[in-house]
């Protein structure tokens, strides 16, 4: 049965995952409000390549989508555009992107993180059209791995502010949920890579320095494992959430299934650029990182129907051919 149009107000929704949700969700003729703060996190003095990207991101979507500048921690004007807009569901990205920025700024972490999931959810509860968020979260609320493939309900012991913020918005969605009856849904994606993404994640760090003729620096001869998750099969996954009104009030660990070592990352890298240098350096504990892997997404495979399509050797071939489209300098 086709799904009917709704109005989707989309925090964050011109980001890396945020623009491929609304490529998605503009084919099914659903009303998209993006807010967004359109800032980048990432210092300009290193390679940095958000305008160029920016601009990719927004050009499918021009004129098919409304956008609101805003930050999600002004709580006049979030409401205000809550207000305006009136949202049947709601998907929530906005926030520091990565683990190493929250880190570096705590009370930036913890405003836009935390406070701002609160200031959300202060304006939905007003909103009598509202009726589901969905909450993207990370793997990254789990700390270490106790056991391989991690479970929804594995221990959770984040190691870093991100994944405190990550487990505190979590319950946040939760308690809000439950006393304001709407549903929601947590997302837990892990190692998110592809076309656009412009947080210097380790996959997009690792090509851009072979673009760049700069080495690859694997610590502990890149032992770490992750399950990297391409980012088309994501935002396919958070769509199949949205849309269906069976499955609520539930958190889905959503990955590609597999753990890949960084070494064998940086050798299909190495496929299409033949020439870049992989330097082995030993660890650094100043760079400590929870040991993780594989992550169990059988749960949403069944209620969800969630099926990943890329292997991480599909997904980077991908990602290397919209590089080479866009001519990326």
């Amino acid at each position: 049965m086709k799904n009917k149009s709704e109005t989707i107000f989309i925090t964050g929704g011109l980001g890396f995952i945020g623009s491929h949700v609304c490529k998605r969700l503009i084919k099914n003729k659903d009303k998209i409000v993006v807010y967004d703060l359109f800032k980048s996190f990432v210092s300009s003095l290193i390679a940095n390549r958000y305008h160029q990207y920016l601009q990719y991101r927004i050009k499918p979507l021009k004129n098919k989508i409304k956008v609101i500048e805003g930050d999600i921690r002004d709580p006049s004007r979030l409401k205000e555009a809550i207000l305006k807009t009136k949202p049947h569901k709601v998907i929530h990205f906005a926030g520091l992107p990565i683990a190493d920025v929250s880190n570096k700024f705590p009370e930036e972490a913890i405003s836009i993180n935390f406070q701002g999931t609160v200031n959300l959810l202060n304006a939905l509860v007003k909103q009598k059209t509202f009726k589901k968020i969905i909450n993207i979260s990370s793997s990254m609320v789990y700390g270490d791995f106790k056991y391989i493939p991690a479970k929804e309900d594995h221990l959770k012991n984040p190691q870093g502010l991100y994944g405190v913020t990550k487990l505190a918005a979590e319950h946040l969605v939760r308690v809000f949920a439950e006393r304001n009856n709407f549903s929601y849904i947590n997302i837990r994606p892990s190692a998110v890579y592809g076309p656009a993404d412009s947080n210097r994640r380790v996959v997009q760090l690792f090509i851009e320095n072979a673009i760049d003729k700069k080495p690859i620096i694997l610590h502990d001869n890149g032992r770490s494992k992750l399950d990297f998750t391409f980012v088309e099969d994501l935002a396919d996954g958070i769509v199949l959430a949205l849309k269906n009104d069976k499955v609520n009030n539930q958190t889905f660990n959503m990955t590609k299934g597999q753990g890949r070592t960084l070494k064998s990352l940086s050798k299909i890298v190495k496929k299409y650029f033949p020439k870049v240098k992989i330097i082995s350096k030993s660890l650094d504990k100043s760079l400590r990182r929870p040991k993780r892997g594989a992550m169990d997404i059988s749960s949403a495979r069944k209620l969800l129907g969630y099926n990943p399509q890329h292997s991480l050797e599909k997904g980077i071939k991908k990602y290397i051919e919209f590089l080479n489209k866009i001519n990326i300098k």
